[in-house]
């Protein structure tokens, strides 16, 4: 069962309400024994609010430059370059890996990735303010700063937004902007707990938080998949995709090696133009537009020998390519209808649409219906289902009656199974 959210009821929280604890001390960790210190205090605390800081427009893994932390007594910013060129953060990944603490943070997928790479693990448990939010009526990917001034009043300032956190020193007033992230954290944590218990939807939001850690773990996954992050890749003929397969693959290692951003090394575009007409010869490849002379000169002979593999694949060693289809206008009607349907329940829920299901995953739900196909959409799994997968399936076999409401112009839906209607 679920339990109905109007989002006009979601309380605010008070002035009185406002703080566990006024804000602690900050404390600026540049050292090991510093560091040290910091984690014997924060081990005593049963969460941790956290956040980080990184510059990554000029590196393959982003650099890490300020982690964040806070509990109810402590607050804290370490300083990644500074600890690490005197030592080591052991001691700090310890404690992210103890799963007696739990670790809160706000649309924390880039923390988790920075701290997978240096950690050698996600910190678990970890509960993000932003899925959670999203399950109580806050909306969709809310901003840390707009659920803090909703839930607080506090408006946070923006005045460091584009700061350069790799410049050293820092100000006092960067060091204050930066530990305003995990300041509010932790009251907003209690917050959502308290909401996710009183509408049944612990369950949901850790089905969630798996499927985050799910796709933090994918990133680790055989480069040679990395060419089905490319947009257009499905234009391609399957031969033309193994040939995509292949240059991603070593424009992947060659990034990494380099430690430079993907397309520093080559962009997007033109790896999709060498896998539609891959050239024979380095006076070919050089005039291709968009492939720079000097990664010619470079790496110019090793990317022909890697076309030239790719090339003489046999089929079998070939990707699978999705055919395109467009969809049959009777079925493009029918997603519409879903789509009403989908967003009745989720306003009835208290939950953006958005998060239930996609345009994509409903055209795929109709067709696989209307084939008798295996249905594999997220709408289908968990908690989606139990709000709304069902209740879609039953448009689908006819079972519902859908009306409007004559006085509110809202939809009702009714069906022998179905006790109420939704609005």
């Amino acid at each position: 069962m679920w339990t109905r959210c109007d989002p006009r009821t979601i309380p605010t929280i008070q002035p009185n309400e406002r703080a566990v604890t006024p804000t602690p001390p900050m404390r600026y960790i540049t050292d090991p024994s510093a560091l040290e210190a910091l984690c014997q205090t924060l081990r005593q605390s049963s969460r941790l609010a956290l956040d980080t800081e990184f510059v990554g427009e000029d590196t393959f893994v982003p650099r890490l430059e300020l982690i964040q932390v806070a509990t109810a007594s402590t607050a804290a910013v370490i300083d990644f370059p500074a600890v690490q060129s005197r030592g080591s953060l052991d001691v700090f990944w310890e404690l992210l890996g103890d799963t007696t603490i739990e670790k809160v943070v706000h649309a924390g997928r880039q923390d988790l990735d920075l701290f997978a790479i240096h950690a050698g693990q996600i910190p678990k448990p970890f509960f993000d303010t932003q899925i959670a939010a999203a399950m109580v009526g806050y909306g969709a990917q809310v901003a840390y700063a707009n659920l803090v001034q909703r839930l607080h009043g506090a408006k946070l300032a923006k005045a460091h937004t584009f700061t350069n956190w790799s410049a050293r020193p820092l100000s006092e007033d960067q060091l204050t902007y930066a530990l305003e992230d995990v300041e509010f954290l932790l009251a907003i944590h209690t917050h959502l707990q308290d909401r996710l218990q009183a509408l049944g939807r612990l369950e949901w939001v850790g089905e969630e938080f798996a499927r985050l850690e799910a796709a933090v773990s994918e990133k680790s996954r055989d480069p040679r998949e990395r060419y089905q992050r490319i947009r257009g890749w499905d234009t391609l003929k399957p031969k033309g995709a193994a040939v995509l397969r292949e240059l991603a693959a070593w424009r992947e290692a060659e990034a990494r090696r380099r430690n430079v951003p993907r397309g520093r090394v080559m962009r997007d575009e033109v790896l999709l133009q060498l896998a539609r007409h891959p050239p024979t010869s380095l006076s070919e490849l050089r005039g291709l537009r968009g492939v720079h002379a000097s990664e010619v000169d470079r790496h110019g002979e090793h990317l022909l020998a890697t076309l030239t593999a790719a090339l003489a694949l046999p089929p079998t060693a070939w990707p699978d390519v999705p055919r395109e289809r467009k969809p049959e206008p009777e079925s493009t009607g029918i997603v519409e209808l879903l789509q009403a349907v989908l967003k009745a329940r989720a306003a009835e829920a208290g939950i953006a649409p958005t998060i239930l299901a996609t345009s994509s995953d409903l055209q795929t739900l109709v067709e696989a219906k209307q084939n008798r196909a295996t249905l594999e959409v997220p709408i289908l799994r968990g908690w989606r289902r139990e709000l709304a997968g069902e209740l879609l399936l039953k448009v689908l076999d006819g079972g519902i009656t859908i009306t409007v409401d004559r006085t509110s112009g809202a939809l009702r839906m009714a069906s022998d199974d179905l006790s109420q209607g939704t609005r």
